[in-house]
């Protein structure tokens, strides 16, 4: 594997101490003063803005989130899959302290920094493909979605997109236009941006085709409602996230990623979630060999910060005017100086391979709970990215309830789980790749005895 150079990041501070990696219940969840807080929430915040959780954080790291109140839960979130090299690890508090010391912004377009200069080196290496590549650095998932989708239409002079079901790609106007699901991402938010258009996704559990088949509808979908010759890019996420850790069947993206190339449409990968490691790849799309066009990269880059990038082709990443991407937070320095610590972290900590066994155990206990209960439909996933679809007994019938109630009764008992999928049926499993094993262990015995309590 390619990996960045670590002779920027001298150590500065002494990052605290790591929590006591144990699960740890002094009050019930959420304690009284996360109770307090969460009203202080109500009266200040936008009640748009919803909480899992209600447990107001006070230290976390390992495999651990500390509350307010002293509990200590064990965390299968990662915050959505950021948090991949745990938090606050002493390396990536380190190069924000020192980065920060010296200074905190400047706008690349004003007066550029070698931090920018060195995550985009970094990012050309480590992403699918030996071609000549360019990266641009911006905020967000969603943000770096946008551009990439800019990108593609400067390059091709076409303007239609092609996204696929169950997709999620971020909440800005276009990118809620290419997310497939309503409720909460798009409802009473419309009108969205125009020329975009969906094709089937390869879902092996619901439809049974191989991937050649599975693709070959949705290239038949895209040749009739949209056309080749009209077609700027195709955006898809190699295993989709928020639509339920959905693995394509094998050569679906092979396929689809050949005809683009015959066609002359420009190919992203969407490994927001996916990417540095949490699939046991350093990106998603290593699995099936795929080399996209673009690359998007957001949530594991930077161990918390707000970071993203688009990284492809030079020839296509050119394409735009000469200040045509940018925007004022793009590549923050201290962003950046996070983004760095995190690459040599998960060469140095080997969090590729461990992505790999996290994913066995959780594979290899939660498919031996889904053989003595009809209700747990498939296991699926890779690395430390894994989910459980949960269906009525015997058939591939949605059941969001039960999964409501089995995520919050983990909640209760000191598990941070989260819940996904386009029917809402589906438990994710992201843990932070610096978890510990007896947390592992500890949390899928107490998943287990809540899928017991709950026959």
């Amino acid at each position: 594997m390619n990996t960045p150079s670590t002779a920027a990041h001298p150590p500065v501070v002494e990052a605290g101490p790591r929590p006591t990696q144990e699960r740890r219940l002094v009050t019930a969840i959420p304690g009284p003063r996360s109770q307090e807080l969460q009203r202080r929430k109500e009266r200040a915040v936008s009640r748009s803005v919803g909480t899992v959780l209600p447990v107001y954080v006070e230290a976390a790291g390992g495999g651990v989130v500390v509350d307010v109140d002293g509990n200590s839960l064990i965390d299968l979130g990662s915050g959505i899959a950021v948090t991949t090299v745990g938090n606050a690890h002493p390396r990536v508090v380190q190069a924000l302290a020192a980065q920060a010391a010296a200074f905190t912004h400047t706008c690349f377009m004003v007066t550029p920094y070698d931090g920018y200069v060195e995550v985009a080196e970094a990012l050309n290496r480590l992403t699918p493909g030996a071609h000549e590549k360019r990266s641009v650095l911006f905020n967000s998932g969603a943000e770096a979605v946008e551009n990439a989708v800019k990108i593609a239409r400067a390059h091709t002079g076409r303007q239609a997109v092609v996204t696929f079901d169950h997709a999620y790609h971020g909440r800005t106007n276009l990118t809620m236009a290419m997310t497939a699901k309503n409720m909460p991402y798009k409802h009473g938010f419309g009108p969205f941006a125009a020329e975009v258009y969906r094709a089937p996704m390869s879902y092996p559990f619901r439809d049974g085709l191989p991937g050649p088949e599975a693709a070959r509808r949705a290239l038949d979908v895209i040749d009739k409602q949209v056309g080749a010759e009209n077609l700027a890019a195709m955006v898809i996420e190699p295993i989709q996230g928020e639509g339920g850790f959905i693995v394509p069947a094998s050569g679906f993206l092979a396929a689809l990623a050949q005809w683009c190339r015959q066609h002359g449409v420009v190919f992203v990968a969407d490994e927001v979630q996916t990417g540095f490691a949490r699939t046991g790849a350093m990106f998603a799309c290593d699995h099936e060999d795929v080399v996209p066009d673009l690359v998007v990269t957001a949530k594991g880059i930077a161990g918390g910060m707000p970071l993203a990038a688009v990284t492809g082709r030079a020839e296509i990443m050119d394409a735009p005017h000469v200040g045509g991407l940018g925007g004022t937070y793009g590549g923050n320095p201290v962003a950046c100086a996070a983004a760095l610590a995190v690459l040599a972290t998960i060469e140095e900590e080997q969090l590729v391979e461990r992505a790999r066994r996290i994913g066995a155990s959780l594979t290899e206990r939660l498919t031996a709970l889904q053989a003595a209960d009809p209700r747990l439909g498939e296991v699926r996933g890779r690395g430390a990215m894994i989910a459980l679809e949960v269906v009525e007994p015997g058939t591939l019938e949605p059941d969001a309830d039960l999964t409501r109630r089995v995520a919050a009764a983990a909640h209760a008992a000191g598990l941070i789980v989260l819940t996904c999928g386009t029917w809402g049926n589906v438990l994710r499993f992201l843990p932070p790749l610096a978890m510990p094993d007896h947390l592992l262990v500890e949390a899928l015995d107490v998943l287990e005895a809540i899928f017991e309590e709950t026959r």
